[in-house]
């Protein structure tokens, strides 16, 4: 093997092409990027000797055929919904494939077809879900298989952050550091998760009241919300039995409690288009949630509606925001969500001056002889620039170190997988280490 192609040359796609473009200039590789804009597959290629940019259209079956069949190993950064498509034209020519998206229903049914034509068809190989499957299975198979002993709790938050360094002006924070349409609906549905052998529930309308303060040693505290359904990972990790099983989400203090001003307004909301969206202004967003009254202003009528200070902690974020603005939104139409998305843009997206921070932390708990010990486990990330983020490392690097290790037959796993045994983690979380990415963990005694 010997030819790489790589489906998309987004932002995400930006480390990972790095990675392979130097593993093949050592190796002797070719790297095929392609993208539907031509001019962005070159600037990532940069005029490598052993790349090549081509233009492609993911919906043309001859562009698609043909790409992927001169290919030995197809890496799909294209949106997730495209995967099915780049998968059954994999194995129709008997390709090997790896993303960093979830496992879909459509790409486990062809786990048997995959298996038969020995190929490998890897998921989830990212960030988040990426590395913090191989850190904390890692961690988990040392307890249970290592020690022989039983797992009570296990908790693990992921969090794609601005740099403390650059936050200063920024009350949130926060900036988009990853696919804004996705914070925007983030957990909206029923959050899912056991606590203390207890099954918990936590309807979308009270999710960003209900947080967990996390400290991690040199980098301060976040507040936490819960993902959506951390109950899939009993099956996932081999977890049924546990005591505790919580998954969320990282943002800095205050977030939380701000962000759900929009989710109360029904701002978030994804199921309806709105109307006179072309002629609406920040401030007429607001306000169409919001009842009539002609005496009182919109500032006012948000904080009495919302319990809100007025001069508060929360009215400060949305006021930096512009989301009292009289400047036109800039759509012709959207619904709620697509609307906060578009406003949100023009103050969360990065500058070049910027640097942003990947956070991720696991809490492991189990009893060794009559004790309760506990081992909590961090990575901390900060990227360069806003070309070459920690988003993009996290996200990249692991797929590219998958890659490499196929392409050099160090893999022997097929069908459909996801980087939770040994074979994948131990290398992996090895190099990552070795460029930097290093979980620190500490152990202590609660009883």
């Amino acid at each position: 093997m010997d030819h790489i192609l790589v489906l998309g040359a987004g932002r995400s796609a930006t480390s990972l092409i790095t990675y392979l473009l130097k593993e093949a200039s050592a190796k002797n590789w070719k790297v095929t990027v392609a993208d539907y804009a031509l001019q962005l597959a070159e600037e990532k290629v940069e005029g490598a000797a052993n790349g090549k940019a081509v233009a492609f259209n993911i919906n043309q079956e001859d562009e698609r055929d043909a790409l992927i069949s001169s290919s030995d190993v197809v890496i799909s950064m294209l949106p997730a919904s495209f995967h099915p498509i780049v998968a059954e034209t994999c194995l129709k020519f008997g390709k090997h494939l790896l993303t960093a998206s979830y496992v879909s229903d459509d790409m486990t049914s062809l786990n048997e077809q995959a298996k038969a034509k020995g190929l490998l068809f890897l998921n989830e190989c990212g960030l988040d879900p990426g590395i913090d499957h191989m850190s904390a299975k890692k961690v988990i198979d040392h307890i249970r298989e290592e020690k022989g002993l039983e797992l009570r709790a296990f908790e693990s938050f992921t969090g794609g952050l601005l740099a403390p360094d650059v936050t200063d002006d920024n009350p949130w924070q926060y900036a988009f550091t990853w696919n804004p349409r996705n914070v925007v609906l983030a957990g909206q549905g029923t959050v899912k998760f056991i606590q203390e052998g207890r099954y918990k529930y936590i309807p979308y309308s009270r999710l960003f009241r209900r947080i967990e303060m996390i400290h991690i040693p040199g980098h301060g505290y976040f507040e936490g919300y819960a993902n959506r359904d951390s109950l899939k990972y009993l099956d996932v990790y081999g977890l049924h039995g546990i005591q505790t099983l919580y998954r969320g989400t990282l943002r800095r203090p205050g977030f939380c409690r701000a962000w759900d001003i929009f989710v109360q307004l029904g701002a978030t909301d994804d199921t309806y288009q709105m109307e006179g969206v072309s002629d609406m202004t920040h401030r007429q967003f607001v306000n169409s949630f919001l009842s009539y009254n002609p005496n009182d202003s919109i500032e006012l009528k948000l904080a009495h509606y919302l319990k809100l200070d007025v001069d508060g902690t929360e009215m400060h974020k949305l006021r930096w925001l512009g989301m009292f603005d009289e400047e036109p939104v800039g759509l012709m139409k959207g619904t709620p969500a697509q609307v906060l998305e578009h406003i949100l843009k023009k103050k969360w997206t990065i500058g070049p001056e910027k640097k942003d921070q990947i956070v991720m932390w696991h809490l492991f708990d189990y009893k060794e002889g009559g004790q309760t010990k506990r081992i909590r486990s961090a990575m901390v990330a900060t990227g360069e620039n806003a070309y070459d983020t920690a988003m993009s490392k996290t996200v990249g690097l692991p797929l590219g170190i998958a890659t490499k290790l196929l392409m050099e037959g160090k893999i022997e796993a097929r069908g459909v997988q996801i980087p939770i045994t040994p074979e994948f983690y131990n290398p992996i979380l090895d190099e990552l280490e070795t460029l930097g990415f290093e979980f620190v963990e500490e152990e202590v005694v609660l009883d």
